[in-house]
């Protein structure tokens, strides 16, 4: 990971990202560079001059006043993810930002696409530190940051780094026993309270959706309660947020119909990386807010004593689910975490899952899809909470006449709706467990990608943790 600093002097002699409405050579660039930068930028509709002189390479940005300002702070970081990568195709170890706008802000967009573009998966190959990324240092200069703007962006980039290996680690080196001792040493670190139930407790407290989908499988369960709560916390009553922590998702004796469909299936555990992983970036942060979160986990198999489709299982809260497709396994350990919340009577839950193909197929990866009973002052602080930092919701209906498709001949409800409306009817069974103001986001599409996008790279991306220290960073006290 590179290392966001904070330094007022830049020379000519360094590798540097500028970011201007109109180019000024202030730092004693070579008249043939800056002869060059400016004659790029006189060509109609040039916007982004590179120019690599002496084997220091200058990346000049010109803003666009027209864009809406979150348009502009996105554009902002996939221009200097593509900058990160021509500084390590070039093995270069350090960058400076240099803001020639009245804009501050813009610098800390800068760090962040360059950090985060930074982040590789590569400790299994046994030549990893050959391979390894150079850039070491990212300094913003020339700006009116201050030094805890810095500190929190490395650390939220620290987080999101630490959801992205979780996520791409594969269930041989992280079964549900190893997720919830990475929450532990993550507790450690940052200074939040970890406690982990195993088997015998979950038995105890009747967690029926969890222990049946654990019941093909020959590693154990647990259930993790994380709790970070400052003294001077602006909340009353915890906010408390659910992962998903299926580690691994074969879709159980409704086995998954190809091997493609099922390689990736490691990535079944994002919500629950998401949500401990934004706990360890508020904790280490210190900010002012009461924060639990809840991740049962498990891998889903089709060995042992399985459950079957047509089973009826009863769930924590004594209700009944007639189990019709044990692919639709991540809501049956989500209800009894949402039951378990209950105890709190908490001021707000969130819920985060890789939950349904269908709302990766109702909107791709670009966003997720959310809905709840949260009211419309929450729901809007959520929904520009998803714009500042381009994790943007895809606010879906959350109407009862969808209940009418969860209804069971023969127990409470059934865990599957049919082929229409399939991410709301996951939400709307969730919702039956629930008392409290609640929303639900789905995140299957963006939480892990084939392919490389920009400064989310491929494959894990840490979806969700910018967005939640983000939605708690500027949170308000409540009057």
């Amino acid at each position: 990971m590179a290392t966001v600093l904070l330094k007022n002097n830049i020379t000519s002699q360094t590798n540097v990202l500028v970011i201007t409405e109109k180019f000024k050579n202030e730092f004693g660039l070579p008249e043939k560079v800056e002869n060059y930068i400016n004659e790029q930028l006189k060509k109609d509709d040039v916007k982004v001059v590179q120019y690599n002189y002496i084997g220091k390479l200058v990346s000049v940005f010109i803003i666009d006043s027209k864009l809406k300002q979150n348009d502009l702070n996105e554009k902002l970081r996939k221009h200097a993810a593509t900058f990160c990568d021509a500084l390590n195709s070039n093995k270069l170890t350090d960058v400076y930002i240099y803001n020639q706008t009245k804009q501050p802000n813009l610098s800390l967009c800068a760090a962040e696409g360059l950090c985060l573009a930074n982040y590789q998966f590569v400790y299994h190959k046994s030549n990893f530190k050959k391979t390894a990324n150079t850039l070491k240092t990212i300094i913003v200069a020339n700006t009116k940051i201050n030094q805890t703007q810095i500190d929190h962006l490395n650390i939220v980039c620290q987080a999101n780094f630490k959801a992205r290996n979780l996520v791409n680690e594969p269930v041989n080196k992280l079964n549900a026993t190893d997720l919830s001792n990475a929450f532990k040493q993550m507790g450690k670190e940052a200074g939040f309270k970890v406690e982990v139930y195993n088997k015998t407790k979950i038995k105890q407290l009747k967690m029926g959706g969890l222990l049946s989908v654990n019941a093909g499988s020959v590693d154990e369960p647990t259930f993790t309660i994380m709790e970070y709560k400052s003294s001077k916390a602006k909340n009353k009553k915890p906010y408390v947020l659910v992962g998903k922590g299926v580690v691994y998702d074969t879709g159980g004796l409704s086995l998954k119909p190809t091997a493609g469909s099922m390689d990736s299936m490691k990535c079944d555990m994002a919500g629950a990386a998401a949500v401990s992983c934004a706990m360890y970036a508020i904790a280490k942060a210190k900010l002012n807010v009461h924060v639990i979160a809840l991740v049962p986990a498990t891998d889903n198999r089709p060995g042992f004593n399985a459950f079957a489709p047509g089973d009826i299982i009863t769930m924590m809260d004594g209700s009944t689910v007639e189990m019709l497709n044990s692919d639709a396994e991540g809501r049956m350990i989500l209800a009894d975490a949402l039951h378990f919340a209950k105890k709190y009577n908490p001021e707000l839950v969130i819920d985060m899952a890789t939950l349904t193909g269908a709302a990766l197929a109702a909107i791709g990866s670009f966003a997720m899809v959310g809905m709840g009973t949260a009211n419309d002052n929450v729901k809007k602080k959520l929904h520009e909470t998803g714009f500042a930092v381009n994790e943007r919701i895809a606010e879906f209906p959350f109407w009862d006449d969808y209940n009418d498709l969860l209804k069971s001949d023969i127990a409470d409800q059934k865990n599957i709706g049919g082929p229409y409306g399939g991410s709301i009817t996951a939400g709307k069974f969730l919702q039956k467990f629930t008392n409290y103001p609640y929303f639900h986001l789905d995140i299957a599409g963006p939480a892990f990608i084939a392919a490389k996008d920009s400064y989310r790279g491929k494959g894990g991306t840490g979806w969700g943790v910018r967005f939640l220290f983000e939605f708690f960073k500027t949170k308000k006290k409540k009057k």
